[in-house]
């Protein structure tokens, strides 16, 4: 499965560009769309760069994603993994107790886990950080959402 143009929209969103290499909340050195990989302290890229970082980086989410879940999911849901994934890295991901409820089959449960991957480090202190809390609610709620095409009533015709 691969994250859906949306999902890409809404990771894109949720890490903003920056062409100059930056330092995030958990002290990694970070650059385009919230690219770590062979950062470090003054690195610049073009718009381009970003985007190209960007798609390797979903490729490989979405690699582990197909590793990690031993349960079907729906589209939505891979969508939201996959930007929950992306923000807090594999290692953390595979051993999740959200990953181990999905792959138990509590989506219930699952979901639940989302707004706890709040927290950042500031000055050597764990704490919540307002934007992580908004954005584990966004995922948590795509993560949850219907899909239009499962809500739509049969038609009737009616004489």
């Amino acid at each position: 499965m691969d994250i859906s143009p949306e999902g890409i929209a809404r990771i894109q969103a949720f890490e903003g560009l920056k062409l100059t290499a930056y330092q995030c909340s958990a002290d990694k050195w970070t650059i385009g769309y919230g690219h770590t990989a062979g950062v470090k302290a003054g690195d610049t890229m073009p718009p381009g760069q970003a985007e190209a970082f960007l798609r390797e980086d979903i490729t490989l989410i979405c690699l582990q994603l197909d590793i990690l879940l031993k349960v079907t999911v729906r589209q939505n849901q891979f969508d939201a993994l996959g930007s929950l994934l992306f923000n807090i890295g594999v290692k953390a991901f595979a051993h999740s107790t959200l990953l181990g409820k999905l792959n138990a089959g509590d989506e219930a449960g699952a979901a639940a886990e989302f707004p706890k991957w709040c927290y950042g480090t500031v000055k050597g202190k764990k704490v919540a950080l307002r934007g992580l809390m908004a954005r584990r609610q966004q995922e948590k709620a795509r993560f949850e959402a219907v899909e239009l095409s499962l809500m739509k009533a049969p038609h009737r015709v009616t004489a």
